[in-house]
């Protein structure tokens, strides 16, 4: 699903707690008491804090209760300041927008699911662990943290039908062995990861000498290590569909930053193509994608782009905008 500035919704803070440590959990809810957008396990949300600051927090909710969005959000001192503001100010009854949801972590069939989760990186494993167990499938959860107090949703998980769980405290046991639980998946399994870049990189690695290629699924928090996040290239046209402007990109211009002197309603974030916040329709074109987002069938179809990090192959771009 393409995020655009129509599909914001007003929510309010129906309920707030305290899930580890320093994690809080906040149920959402309309304002108007209308049902919310269907979603997916692996899908995300915008929210549009008061600052203007905008954040992606993945649903760990209940995907049949059509009324509310969950989300858990960890506090981050070192971070951009965005879940720093969550804590601080958004409490029981205020209201806050939205935008999405939108899904590039979606959970294929599969004969059996391995988990594997870092930290905040549990919360869109939730939602798929629930819809493994609620379709029968065997699945195993294979979660490190830095200890049991920061680990959020080890009783929900325990709760669950047809799983093993596997809780991996840094302060007790070190690191997760993936390399044992990925020998251990059957054949016609896949595995789905969420975590932060060094825990990603080591499942990548792993997957890479045990497993067949498109086995494993990754969600990221921030660029991949070592990522070359560049925006400059060949000067382009893009024409912006629906307002009917067409505007150069110089060779030094973000073609995000060009966008939005016409369209400043566009959504960004990120602006290092992992977030999703800016994906965009081609209508016509050969996008130069540089995301880090999009799957290879994705980027052939040239359906979206993510304009944050994107450019044009060809020398005009036509966007749905």
């Amino acid at each position: 699903m393409v995020s655009s500035a129509s599909d914001s919704h007003t929510v309010e803070v129906a309920d707030r707690r305290t899930v580890a440590s320093d994690i809080v959990e906040l149920t959402l809810r309309s304002t108007d008491g209308a049902a919310l957008p269907a979603w997916a396990p692996g899908a995300h949300i915008d929210l549009l804090l008061p600052s203007g600051t905008v954040r992606q927090y993945s649903l760990c909710g209940h995907t049949d209760r059509p009324d509310e969005f969950v989300v858990a959000v960890l506090e981050e001192t070192g971070g951009r300041g965005g879940s720093i503001e969550v804590h601080a100010a958004l409490d029981k009854g205020v209201a806050v927008s939205i935008r999405g949801p939108r899904n590039h972590f979606e959970l294929h069939p599969a004969t059996h699911y391995l988990f594997l989760a870092g930290g905040i990186g549990v919360t869109p494993i939730l939602a798929m662990a629930r819809q493994a167990a609620r379709a029968g499938i065997p699945w195993t959860l294979v979660y490190g943290g830095r200890s049991r107090s920061t680990m959020a949703y080890t009783e929900e998980f325990a709760a669950l039908p047809g799983g093993t769980v596997r809780l991996v405290p840094q302060d007790e046991a070190g690191h997760p062995d993936f390399a044992a639980a990925m020998k251990e998946l059957p054949e016609g399994g896949a595995v789905y990861a969420c975590g932060p870049e060094p825990m990603l990189a080591a499942a990548e690695k792993v997957s890479a000498d045990l497993l067949p290629p498109g086995t494993l699924h990754l969600e990221r928090f921030g660029a991949k290590d070592g990522a070359d996040i560049t925006t400059t290239g060949e000067e382009f046209e893009v024409e912006l569909a629906q307002s009917g402007c067409t505007l150069t990109v110089g060779a030094d211009d973000r073609l995000i930053d060009v966008v939005r002197k016409v369209a400043p309603q566009v959504p960004f974030s990120c602006e290092e193509g992992y977030c999703g916040s800016c994906e965009t329709r081609v209508v016509s074109g050969i996008p130069d994608h540089r995301d880090q987002v999009l799957s290879d069938e994705e980027r052939e179809a040239n359906d979206t782009m993510m304009i944050c990090v994107g450019r044009s192959l060809s020398k005009k771009l036509v966007l749905d905008l």
